[in-house]
């Protein structure tokens, strides 16, 4: 495997593609395998960290050095590694891939018919981008205030997060 620095983190990639990253909290340290849902995890230990919003990536979590075993850690490491590889696939969730324009960016494209328009012609993955960066924010204010600062991204006919690569 290689080290690499994505995201401010140490991330592994195997065949240029990521395996796991490393990463250390204030009461614990994880290590996410990207293909992690794919690992027979054996020792259930892996754990999604954002239920409903993850699909493949797990986590292993440690709370002290002790407890970290080397030789299993190494095990799941070479599984992930050989998972890679493959072609393997996680079951698609038909319901996550439905597309729901929240109110708030609905309201903010009826406003805008020229943006409306570009958002139609984006991609449908690019669309649920958008749909899902509005919806995921818990305050009425912050909702409202990223519907208008998609309709700024949508008008540079890009990817929301293109915006911050």
């Amino acid at each position: 495997m290689e080290e690499t620095v994505k995201w401010g983190i140490p991330i592994f990639t195997y065949n240029k593609k990521n395996i796991l990253g490393i990463a250390a909290f204030k009461s614990y340290v994880g290590i996410w395998f990207y293909e992690g849902a794919l690992l027979a995890d054996k020792e259930k230990v892996l754990v999604n960290a954002q239920e409903g919003k993850t699909k493949r990536m797990r986590q292993w979590r440690f709370t002290a050095e002790e407890q970290i075993p080397v030789a299993t850690v190494k095990a799941y490491m070479k599984e992930a590694m050989r998972i890679s590889g493959q072609a393997a696939t996680a079951p698609v969730d038909k319901q996550s891939m439905k597309l729901e324009i929240p109110q708030e960016l609905e309201q903010a494209l009826q406003q805008n018919p020229a943006a409306a328009q570009l958002f139609q012609e984006l991609a449908p993955s690019h669309r649920r981008e958008y749909a899902n960066y509005v919806r995921e924010a818990k305050q009425l204010t912050t909702r409202i205030r990223r519907a208008e600062k998609s309709i700024t991204f949508i008008f540079e006919k890009k990817r929301l997060y293109e915006n911050y690569s």
